[in-house]
């Protein structure tokens, strides 16, 4: 399958367009930057741009990855997330919708579920989030730009036909949070295996498990996370003492984590639910806090990207899209 893919020359696509091809497909890669993977240097709010790609490259699926992410609020303005990932979105949906086509993947984030309640962790307990999470709130022009690119590939799909798979994927950044400064990058990356992260890897594996099933399904919404080890009647332990819970399910999970001067959380306040996605696509995260305690037992290396000095490739001043 001829497929095109945007965000090429960003941290998903430098692992999905390789994955994509070892699968047997055609990949042609659409990013605002250059980079090994991409072929078109353009951005898809432009229409333009867009257009020619399916014209000169005879596409027949689209998995869109490229947008304008959350650190980028400080650098852009409102109207560039509007134009990127709400635009770029619907140009996209549009043409592939001319050509026919049977399937769609976009790449959305479980920031859409993620409300100023739910980002103050207000509750006694821990927010259980999944498909059914609602009513949604989002707390930022990212979040409110990605749910309405949400509700536009559900009306292709509903009145075009477009089977339209949307992805709302966990944490798999390499670089630091650029919000919490209390714990090494590391140590809070391996922490979020417990509830919000998965690796780049398996993110990729996601939207191959999308791609192929989204005909048959024809429209769906999931939640991409590792599994998590905890279910919902552990929500309120988990928001009193999340240490104590994790060391009941790993026992030695404490010696592990002292060893190498790390803290396991004290409080969990979301937990992200990806059940649905393994029902439906097929899809389970190969990478979770197991396999992170198991790499700390054996000495291995641990099974996750972190780069503190990862960063995407700068914009051109006129272009407005943003990968990662």
């Amino acid at each position: 399958m001829r497929l095109l893919l945007t965000g090429t020359s960003g941290w998903l696509g430098r692992f999905l367009a390789p994955r994509l091809r070892a699968g047997g497909h055609m990949v042609i890669g659409l990013d605002v930057a250059p980079g090994a993977e991409t072929r078109i240097i353009g951005s898809v709010a432009d229409r333009a741009v867009v257009e020619r790609a399916f014209a000169e490259h005879a596409v027949e699926a689209v998995i869109h990855a490229g947008a304008l992410h959350k650190p980028d609020i400080v650098r852009y303005p409102t109207q560039a997330f509007i134009d990127v990932n709400v635009t770029g979105t619907l140009n996209l949906l549009r043409a592939a919708a001319e050509a026919g086509h049977d399937r769609f993947v976009f790449t959305s984030t479980t920031s859409v579920m993620i409300t100023d309640a739910i980002r103050a962790e207000t509750g006694d307990a821990a927010a259980w989030l999944d498909e059914s999470t609602g009513p949604l709130a989002p707390r930022n022009i990212y979040g409110v730009t990605k749910l309405a690119a949400e509700g536009l590939c559900r009306i292709y799909a509903r009145d075009h036909g477009l089977a339209c798979i949307v992805l709302r994927t966990a944490r798999f950044f390499p670089e630091e949070d650029d919000t919490v400064r209390d714990l090494t990058g590391e140590n809070m990356k391996a922490n979020e295996f417990l509830n919000r992260r998965l690796t780049v890897e398996d993110a990729a594996e996601a939207h191959v498990m999308a791609l192929g099933r989204a005909p048959a399904i024809g429209s769906g919404t999931y939640v991409i996370s590792a599994p998590t080890p905890f279910s919902p009647s552990d929500a309120r332990a988990l928001r009193a003492d999340a240490a104590a819970v994790v060391a009941r399910y790993f026992p030695d999970a404490p010696e592990l984590y002292t060893a190498r001067g790390w803290r396991l959380p004290a409080r969990i306040g979301r937990v992200y639910d990806g059940r649905l996605a393994e029902r439906d696509l097929g899809f389970r995260a190969r990478t979770d806090f197991a396999c992170v305690l198991e790499a700390m037992r054996s000495g291995a290396p641990l099974p996750f990207a972190h780069d503190p000095s990862y960063g995407s490739a700068p914009w051109p001043s006129d272009r407005a899209i943003k990968t990662r």
